[in-house]
């Protein structure tokens, strides 16, 4: 029998205190410029500082989780977090904000580098991914619910991003500490180069590309509703954590079917859906229309991020692609706003989806194509691999099988013959043709009968 596995609660935990600043991003900046003397230009740009700040510690510290170790590095990220959050929300000075906001940001970063680090070392990545999905969706959708109960305070969102760093404080001790090498990286050395650099340099800047697009619409989403749908601001805090409910409907999909799509699929057919669910919002007059596009763009957006983030990490088991990737797409969430209030400037709300839209479809086809190239992780040897799903060799590469014994696929199939246990060696021999019962094993095919 074997054990159940467990979650990685901490990881999990510590992907949340990660994530949780661009989920808050549309009631972080809209509060800004209430709460400050700020436009909503100068909002955008801080809210952009913040991210920049947060994908700035992922470059800089993608290849140094190792060897700083990860609990060292996560605590020094979620105190960086509290820090410069908790500052952020209980001063009314602008330039404190801003400082606040950028060292705060470069603490969430940390925590996410040493998060998708230690999730690419699982043995599987695409379900500790989904669970901080599933995690950070639930929260931010509680944050939504809550936060307009409480008053227009420009520092609600950043302290419930603080406090939620300090909550996840005490699981870091459960992290490994000193410079353990993760569990699938055994043989490999600090010095050791990047892996599939190509696929990695592709899927880095076309998941750039996406999330700058997610970010855009999502940027000036509060905008869409109040003034061209039509809704209240009360009305638009239950849009958003209903899309974010159905969120979390989309991580648990995500979770059911696992590997069993492949990654292609998901990731090109997600993205797709994903234009057409940005152009239907950002054209929306009404409040169904606009409530219909944001739910249903939510329930795919978290889908597809799964997929790319277990696609990020299979490609290095250290975890580098993962974060580089992250932080790549920590770049277009930071250039979200600018690009969406600027689009919304020059084309209006609804050309401002088609284009977002016509974006989306041209970086599916290279996303999906490093899918289908790259495929995952090396099996074994002798494993025999299935796209999408457990290798049909894996057992008996695992229990030390030769390689040889196990088929190829497409090899044609041993006829079967019966010898009798007391016949002399000749009569085997024969049976097998010229050679023996090893060698025709490992040849699969070659025995005439």
């Amino acid at each position: 029998m074997f054990a159940p596995r467990t979650p990685p609660w901490p990881l999990v935990a510590l992907f949340t205190a990660g994530y949780l600043p661009p989920y808050l991003l549309p009631t972080t900046v809209g509060r800004l410029d209430t709460g400050l003397p700020l436009t909503a230009t100068q909002a955008g740009a801080v809210g952009s500082a913040l991210l920049l700040s947060s994908a700035a510690a992922g470059f800089l510290l993608a290849s140094r989780v190792q060897r700083i170790g990860a609990r060292a590095l996560a605590r020094f990220g979620l105190a960086l977090a509290v820090l410069g959050y908790g500052t952020a929300a209980l001063t009314t000075t602008v330039p404190a904000v801003v400082v606040g906001a950028m060292v705060g940001g470069f603490g969430s970063g940390t925590a996410t580098t040493v998060a998708a680090t230690r999730i690419a070392a699982e043995r599987d990545p695409h379900r500790a991914s989904t669970l901080g999905l599933l995690s950070v969706s639930a929260l931010a959708g509680a944050v939504y619910l809550t936060v307009p109960h409480l008053g227009r305070a420009h520092g609600l969102p950043l302290a419930a991003i603080a406090l939620t760093a300090l909550a996840v404080w005490p699981l870091t001790g459960r992290l490994p500490g000193g410079t353990a090498a993760s569990p699938t990286a055994h043989g490999t050395d600090v010095t050791t180069p990047l892996p599939r650099r190509r696929s990695g340099l592709v899927l880095a800047a076309t998941v750039l590309c996406w999330s700058l697009a997610q970010n855009s619409l999502w940027g000036v989403s509060g905008r869409i509703g109040l003034t061209q749908a039509g809704l209240g601001d009360a009305t638009l805090g239950v849009v958003f954590a209903v899309a974010l409910g159905a969120g979390l409907v989309g991580v648990l999909v995500a979770g059911a079917l696992g590997p069993r799509l492949g990654r292609a699929m998901p990731i090109g057919a997600g993205t797709v859906l994903i234009a057409c669910c940005i152009a239907v919002s950002a054209s929306a007059t009404t409040p169904t229309t606009f409530a219909a596009g944001e739910i249903a763009w939510n329930t795919v957006y978290p889908v597809v991020l799964s997929y790319l983030i277990g696609l990020a990490a299979s490609l290095d088991p250290r975890g580098r692609w993962a974060v580089l990737v992250g932080s790549a797409s920590s770049l277009g969430t930071a250039a979200g706003p600018l690009t969406g209030s600027v689009l919304s400037a020059e084309a209006g709300y609804a050309g401002m989806g088609l284009v977002l839209g016509a974006g989306l479809l041209l970086v599916a086809v290279p996303m999906t194509a490093v899918a289908l190239h790259t495929g995952g992780r090396p099996l074994l040897p002798g494993a025999v691999r299935r796209r999408g799903g457990t290798p049909a060799a894996l057992v008996a590469a695992a229990t030390g099988t030769p390689s040889g014994a196990v088929p190829e696929v497409g090899a044609m199939e041993q006829p079967v013959v019966e010898i009798d246990v007391d016949a002399p060696a000749a009569t085997v021999q024969r049976a097998y043709g010229t050679a023996g019962p090893r060698q025709a094993a490992a040849a699969p095919g070659s025995g005439t009968g």
